[in-house]
């Protein structure tokens, strides 16, 4: 059995989706990021960055619980334990771990400021960095077009954790300013991994918490996650 602490988030969907596609018994243990759930000492103890998701596997690889922070490290750890979604050549393997990085290093990331200069930094607007974020995310969509006219998916011709990764991301593609005419290669793509039914079940997980739009929060949870608490030493 594995505790997945998580929210529904691009980051928690990850977790959510491998754990469907894998089989894998799992207890969603919520963790309320617009309340403050994640600076708690107890689950600090799982995730010193505070960040969601993180796992205890209850049956580690020495039959002992092992927890597991950052999403990226989450899904190759799950991919050892079932032999499930990375290719086992090296060759193979590491394709699927470089696409996996450029999640973890640029799309997340590029994607995560580009939403929140759009629609989290108010009343301020501030024009340079609403530009700078939506043009990279522009780019980052060209860099995922060219590779799925060359592949089915990420790594190749098999499904695997890159798109995994890759997926939850792009679900917020339209509210970042993309236009999916532009890129029919990853709006296939995307629309093949929204049809699979593990996928479907996994970002049903948790779904009845959110109570407002993506992107928008009341006062309290924007100074939670965008103000002075986040920065306090816990």
């Amino acid at each position: 059995m594995i505790d997945v602490y998580t929210w529904p988030t691009p980051n928690g969907h990850k977790i959510h989706i491998m754990l469907e596609e894998t089989g894998l018994e799992y207890e969603v243990r919520p963790v309320n990021i617009r309340t403050g759930e994640q600076f708690k000492p107890e689950f600090l103890k799982i995730s010193p960055n505070n960040k969601i998701p993180a796992i205890v596997d209850r049956n580690g690889p020495d039959g002992k619980p092992i927890t597991v922070f950052e999403s990226g490290a989450i899904l190759v750890y799950l991919a050892g334990k079932t032999g499930k979604l990375l290719p086992r050549d090296d060759r193979g393997k590491y394709v699927a771990l470089q696409w996996l990085m450029f999640q973890m290093g640029s799309v997340g990331p590029m994607m995560g400021q580009a939403g929140h200069f759009r629609s989290n930094a108010v009343p301020e607007r501030i024009e340079y960095a609403v530009n700078r974020y939506t043009n990279e995310v522009r780019r980052l969509h060209g860099v995922m077009e060219k590779r799925l006219s060359e592949a089915p998916y990420f790594a190749g011709a098999a499904y695997s954790i890159a798109d995994i990764s890759i997926f939850p991301w792009l679900r917020a593609s339209e509210r970042n300013g993309i236009d999916w005419a532009e890129f029919p290669k990853v709006k296939k793509w995307f629309d093949g991994i929204a049809a699979r039914p593990a996928v479907q079940r996994a970002l049903e997980v948790l779904a009845d918490v959110q109570t407002t739009p993506p992107g928008q929060y009341d006062p309290k949870a924007r100074e939670i996650l965008f103000g002075a608490t986040q920065y306090q030493r816990h």
